[in-house]
This record gives C-alpha cells, sequence and structure tokens, in this order.
C-alpha cells in the first residue's frame, strides 16, 4: 500500500506512481482514502455473469419441456435459447470483453444478424431476415461508423478497415440475389453502395491521411 500527497489518497494496487497524477508513491501503513480496487467490480460482474447463465440454462431446459410436450407446431424454444444466448454475450463480451468499443458494437451487431436468421428459419422461412434485415443491418453501421469519425475527427482515419469489412459484408446480399435466394435486389444494393461511398469519401476527403493509414495496414511502403 502506498500514498500520494499530490492526491491525498492511498492506492492498493502495487505500483511505483499515483494512477491519477502519476507522481512517485510514498509507503504507508494507513487505510483510509484508499485508491478504489477496480477488480472489485470485475469480479461482482463475472458472478453476476455466472449467475445469469445460470438462470437462463434452467429457464431454457423448463421452455424446451413445455414446448415438447405442448404439442406445439413451432420450436419456439429455439427462439428463446437464442435470445438467451445473445443476453450473455452483451454481457461478457460487451461489457466484460476488453476489445474496442467499434469491435464490439460491430461484431454484435453481425451476431444479432444471425441470431435474426435462425429465427425466421425456425418460424418457417419467410426471408425476411436476408432480404431486409441483413441489408439494413449493413446500412445502420455504415451510419455508425460515420457518426464515429464525426465525433472522433482526431483519430477518423482508424475506421478504415472497418469500412473495408463492411464492404465485404455487404457483397453477401448481393451473392444471395444472384443466387436466387433475394428476389428484391433495392435494399442490396443500397447497403453495397453506402458502403463503397463511405469508403471513397474518407479515401478522397481523407487524401494523404487516409492513403497512409491504408498503407500502414497492409504493410505497402
Amino acid at each position: 500500500m502506498s500514498r500520494c500527497k499530490q492526491c491525498n489518497i492511498e492506492v492498493l494496487d502495487e505500483t511505483e506512481r499515483c494512477p491519477l497524477c502519476h507522481s512517485v508513491l510514498e509507503p504507508t501503513i494507513e487505510v483510509e482514502n484508499m485508491y478504489p480496487d477496480v477488480k472489485i467490480k470485475t469480479r461482482r460482474m463475472m458472478l453476476l455473469s455466472r449467475i445469469y447463465l445460470f438462470v437462463a440454462i434452467v429457464a431454457e431446459a423448463v421452455l424446451v419441456a413445455v414446448n415438447h410436450y405442448g404439442d406445439f407446431e413451432t420450436a419456439w424454444s429455439l427462439v428463446t435459447g437464442l435470445i438467451f444466448f445473445y443476453g450473455y454475450l452483451v454481457v461478457r463480451f460487451a461489457i466484460l470483453g476488453k476489445t474496442g468499443y467499434i469491435a464490439k458494437t460491430i461484431v454484435l451487431t453481425l451476431i444479432a444478424i444471425l441470431i435474426l436468421i435462425a429465427i425466421d428459419f425456425v418460424s418457417g422461412y419467410r426471408g425476411w431476415s436476408v432480404r431486409y434485415v441483413f441489408p439494413a443491418a449493413i446500412i445502420l453501421v455504415d451510419a455508425g461508423i460515420l457518426i464515429l469519425m464525426c465525433v472522433n475527427r482526431r483519430n477518423w482515419q482508424s475506421y478504415i478497415m472497418w469500412q473495408i469489412f463492411m464492404i465485404l459484408c455487404s457483397f453477401v446480399p448481393i451473392i444471395l440475389y444472384l443466387t436466387g435466394i433475394i428476389y428484391v435486389p433495392y435494399l442490396a444494393l443500397a447497403a453495397l453502395g453506402t458502403s463503397v461511398f463511405l469508403f471513397l469519401g474518407t479515401l478522397i476527403i481523407g487524401d494523404r491521411r487516409a492513403r497512409v493509414e491504408l498503407k500502414r495496414r497492409f504493410h505497402i511502403r
């Protein structure tokens, strides 16, 4: 345990400098005004996530039994299971995960799309998930990337790789249309156009900084 004279706090962590002002700490045995141990909150969230997982498993088991013995025509218990699973992913990945908020948002959005597609198949597959939800989600993520670039103007070039990733994702609805799975191409074309034009706009407006970022990402000299 150490003490910072500048901030007048006690630091529990084993460090030589204050986490607030970075001044050199002095050893002490007093315990008042301690700097909070951030690991306590993490341990509590881990406990809550395990409790949620246990409750979700029990609830899903009950719903599967009700679905099976109730002689329902559709396997609606699979839908509830997917919802429980997504809730667990949100807790472990979005709240407890250590990756950036951009990666969390995009990954959770894509997982939500896959879950909606699975729900569409479970409920008899009417095609609404691939015709409307998938391309609309791509447009929504592109809009989110644009907003984040405007908010984080000093580091806007860091979003270029996510733009390229969304372009690749936007080709999937086009492929589904060419293979006959999607019959109405308008929303799929809108998703592809949004991703491509967002990337082109970044390259044209960003000019040299955008080119430097691409060269750095792809290790081009």
